[in-house]
């Protein structure tokens, strides 16, 4: 394909880029692993397009492609696109596949039915392998049969491809929400284990002596209860709090999953500390619970759309949340990649002992040395947690 020029731009997934030709957007490329290798790309897929400043009809494309990765429905079928050189059956295959909305999926077989043409739900599929389009042709939306996510060519694969469904709260038909709303970390393992071995020598050597990464999200309701469960869990041994917690989930039988915010609100102060609650930890889940009825503390839905920094600032200002319970919730919870809980004596604990040092090293020794291991940081700090367990 060709295009005239190309240009990278800014959005909550990282940087992408956009190519355009004489007849509209020639390309659009989700991130890479570094800046650098996404405009390397472009410059191999568009070997006669220069980097430059788009002109309007693509920048408005730009800004439609960043509101819709901030989690906003914002419809793109209108974009022009130059498909010169693209195969009749691909054209309308990406055709079908603009007009699946956002927020909603089909299957390959159902778009192969759309095109008249039921039994090519492989060709469909091989397509949109080939879609240079991303987001404005929102092969993302298409899932193999049974509603299993099936392939995606772009960086990161099928965890992308999970991440860009949940910005825009995607359900398959019929579904209580995507894929049974199972937690999917929002970057490739194998991406960032390969980016620590190329970027610290020392750290390709921790992961060779732990093995593979193998860290699993967990599941919550809401962020409330997520919350609720780490103020439960301070300072107290893992058996200890799950007991106690075990005991204030059993306060609201009637929500197996655990209660919401005006529920807990109405307990009585007697019944949570019979339950094993300090006075102090009762005083900090009502906090939260006001903060969270009164729309201070993000949805799920809410926070998967918001960055490190934002959910940090919001979630710190409800009493006896700080920064570390903030950073274990984006680690285990939400799969951000780039997480380095610095203040954590088991993160430096380990780095103590991978780098060989004589005493545990200051939070500011370890985010110095953390800054090679970015964007990946949380692949960094989980072979850090597993050396100090080593140890």
């Amino acid at each position: 394909m060709k295009a005239e020029g190309f240009t990278l731009f800014e959005t909550s997934i990282g940087r992408c880029a956009i190519a355009w030709g004489g007849r509209g957007v020639a390309g659009v490329q989700l991130p890479e692993g570094r800046e650098t290798e996404t405009r390397a790309r472009m410059r191999r897929q568009f070997p006669g397009a220069r980097e430059a400043a788009p002109p309007l009809d693509v920048q408005r494309a730009i800004e439609g492609i960043v509101a819709l990765l901030r989690g906003e429905g914002r419809d793109l079928s209108g974009v022009p696109l130059d498909m010169d050189g693209v195969p009749p059956f691909h054209r309308r295959v990406y055709e079908a596949t603009r007009a699946i909305a956002p927020g909603t999926t089909l299957s390959y077989g159902d778009v192969a039915a759309r095109l008249g043409a039921p039994g090519s739900a492989r060709a469909v599929g091989q397509a949109l392998g080939r879609n240079p389009f991303a987001i404005v042709v929102p092969c993302h939306r298409v899932l193999a049969a049974g509603g299993r996510p099936g392939g995606f060519s772009a960086n990161g694969g099928v965890a992308t491809k999970i991440r860009l469904m949940r910005l825009e709260g995607a359900r398959r038909p019929g579904a209580p929400g995507l894929f049974g709303d199972e937690p999917a970390l929002g970057f490739d393992p194998a991406s960032a284990v390969g980016h620590l071995r190329e970027s610290d020598p020392v750290m390709a050597h921790l992961i060779d002596a732990v093995g593979p990464f193998r860290m699993r999200l967990e599941r919550t309701p809401s962020v409330f209860l997520a919350l609720a469960e780490a103020i439960v869990y301070q300072q107290l041994h893992g058996k200890a709090a799950a007991a106690i917690y075990a005991r204030v989930l059993a306060l609201f039988p009637r929500s197996p999953e655990g209660p919401d915010p005006r529920q807990f609100m109405r307990a009585t102060d007697a019944k949570l500390r019979a339950a094993g609650l300090s006075r102090g930890k009762v005083l900090a889940l009502r906090d939260l619970a006001r903060h969270t009825v009164a729309g201070a503390v993000p949805s799920l839905a809410e926070a998967r759309r918001m960055e490190d920094g934002a959910i940090i600032e919001r979630l710190t200002e409800v009493r006896g949340i700080g920064r570390w319970t903030v950073e274990m919730f984006l680690i285990f919870h939400l799969g951000r990649p780039d997480v380095l809980p610095v203040d954590d004596y088991g993160i430096r604990k380990g780095f103590q002992l991978t780098f060989r040092k004589r005493a545990v090293p200051p939070p500011k020794e370890v985010a110095r040395r953390g800054a090679r291991w970015a964007p990946f940081r949380t692949v960094a700090a989980w072979y850090l947690w597993r050396a100090a367990e080593r140890g």
